[in-house]
C-alpha cells in the first residue's frame, strides 16, 4: 500500500493538474481491463479443471474396456508349443515357376 501512495504523489506531482481526470480515466479502463481479463482468466482455469475431472472416468473406462478386450483375445489364442521348429527341405525346381515348384512338391508327396 506504501508503494501506491508513493506513486500517487510522485504522479500528483509530476503530472499537471488540467490532465489529472484523462490520466484518471486511463487507469479505470486499465483496472477495468485486468479486473475482467484476471475473471476471463480464471473461468476458463474452473472449466478446464471441469473438463479434466469430467475425463477421467472416461479415461479409466477406456483403460479398463482395453484390458478386458486383451484378455480375451489373449486367453482365446492357442498357447505356443515349446518345441523348436524344424526346417522344412522344399525342393527347388530347375524352372523358376511357382506352378513347376508346386508341381515338383505334388510328385514328392511333400
Amino acid at each position: 500500500m506504501g508503494e501506491f501512495l508513493l506513486i500517487m504523489v510522485v504522479a500528483i506531482a509530476v503530472i499537471p493538474a488540467r490532465d489529472w481526470p484523462t490520466v484518471a480515466r486511463a487507469m479505470a479502463r486499465t483496472v477495468k481491463f485486468i479486473r475482467d481479463l484476471i475473471w476471463k482468466i480464471s473461468d476458463s482455469a474452473d472449466k478446464i479443471r471441469e473438463q479434466i475431472d469430467m475425463e477421467k472416468p472416461i479415461d479409466e473406462l477406456s483403460k479398463k474396456t482395453m484390458d478386458d478386450v486383451m484378455d480375451v483375445f489373449s486367453s482365446a489364442l492357442p498357447e505356443k508349443s515349446k518345441r523348436k521348429p524344424t526346417k522344412s527341405k522344399i525342393m527347388v525346381s530347375s524352372r523358376g515357376s511357382p506352378r513347376a515348384r508346386a508341381r515338383d512338391l505334388v510328385k514328392t508327396g511333400k
